[in-house]
């Protein structure tokens, strides 16, 4: 019961938490420009590639998401889950299956007192048919985390800096909430999907943070019971996607979610309307008005599954049905990707990030930036 209560606490205050952002600062939301070009961008470019586990395309991919954070983003931690697994169709050869964690928390909370908002997709590919790519699954999804979390680093580093700053006499839950990134291996089968040829990265890291215990008398017991929300991104980047939302706990998460996407599109900031007027009408997230009393139903086997099992939250961001013309098929290709379709979930994902993480009010806008002319200009006088 008391277990319960807890779970029931930490839902409820993620509800509260969350503080919507202005409409200046959604029009001042960077965008990846260049960095998602399928050719030579920086962040997307090297992920379209194979890179089934084991394999030196995963390395090279692996080595890129990496040397992504070391450069742009030196204050994330980073950390590697390893472990191996035999395959249906790779005999007795132990495959290699590699996890980067990528984590950022505030500079002030205590080992064991932070809970995370945790974003998650996987970077491998299917071993068949040969040289499959991956792009929606999950390529593009990859680079739009990437996107996002570095779009609103600056932004968390100076809410955290004036937290500390001019600290309050309790720092509350909210305050000490960090970020972390899954980049998940092995999330596809090698033979045919069963629950032992598939998700092996998702199982093995799933067990290991279960078991992953903080010190004595820490607000949280794990790893695994600090992630106070798991966004699965998967199959995302092909055009005019349908999305469910999938569980009764999370629907206000996707709520949420769908109100920003429809202020984004009343702003004229998806550029996968051609008209911002007919955009407002359109909708990915189509249940936005849906009631949280109605049945919810999820049969999808993805990345969340093991995570579930141990009582995580899950908001699962993947079309339904899936993209039939694409999915696991080699057309699924860097050809394939509607290049505006990629870049506006980097710009709804960013959002979310933004107010699920209480950053209004720390973003460079329009309008900060002309308060500080205008302070500079009173000086002056």
């Amino acid at each position: 019961m008391i277990s319960f209560l807890s779970s029931l606490v930490l839902l409820l205050s993620s509800v509260n938490a969350y503080t919507p952002v202005s409409d200046d600062t959604l029009r001042s939301l960077s965008r990846p420009g260049t960095d998602f070009d399928i050719h030579n961008g920086a962040i997307l470019a090297p992920i379209l590639r194979p890179r089934v586990p084991g394999t030196p395309g995963s390395t090279a991919v692996l080595e890129h998401f990496v040397k992504f954070f070391k450069t742009t983003l030196p204050d994330w931690r980073l950390e590697f889950q390893n472990s191996t697994s035999k395959t249906p169709v790779t005999g007795d050869k132990q495959i290699p299956f590699v996890n980067l964690i990528a984590i950022r928390d505030p500079p002030f909370a205590h080992v064991g007192d932070v809970s995370r908002l945790t974003l998650v997709a996987h970077y491998d590919s299917k071993l068949t048919p040969e040289g499959f790519i991956g792009a929606i699954d999950s390529a593009a999804p990859c680079a739009m985390l990437l996107h996002s979390v570095r779009s609103i680093d600056v932004a968390l580093t100076k809410r955290w800096k004036t937290i500390q700053a001019n600290p309050p006499d309790d720092i509350d839950m909210d305050a000490q909430q960090g970020v972390q990134v899954f980049l998940l291996d092995g999330e596809e089968a090698f033979g045919d999907w069963t629950a032992t040829d598939s998700l092996y990265g998702a199982r093995s890291l799933a067990e290991h943070m279960e078991h992953e215990y903080y010190p004595a008398l820490s607000t949280f017991k794990t790893s695994l019971s600090a992630i106070r929300l798991f966004v699965l991104l998967d199959l995302l980047g092909s055009k005019d996607p349908i999305m469910p939302s999938f569980f009764a706990t999370t629907h206000w998460a996707y709520k949420h979610m769908a109100k920003l996407e429809q202020r984004l599109r009343k702003l004229g900031q998806f550029k996968s309307d051609p008209d911002p007027k007919k955009g407002a009408e359109k909708a990915w997230l189509t249940e936005g008005n849906r009631s949280p009393e109605m049945r919810f139903q999820s049969h999808i086997s993805d990345d969340h599954v093991p995570f579930m099992q141990r009582g995580v939250e899950i908001l699962h961001m993947i079309p339904w049905p899936f993209p039939h013309e694409l999915w696991h098929k080699i057309q699924d290709d860097a050809e394939h990707l509607d290049p505006p379709t990629v870049e506006d979930w980097s710009t709804l994902i960013t959002a979310f990030l933004a107010e699920w993480m209480d950053l209004e009010g720390f973003f460079d806008t329009k309008k900060s930036k002309q308060a500080r002319i205008d302070d500079e200009e009173k000086t002056e006088l």
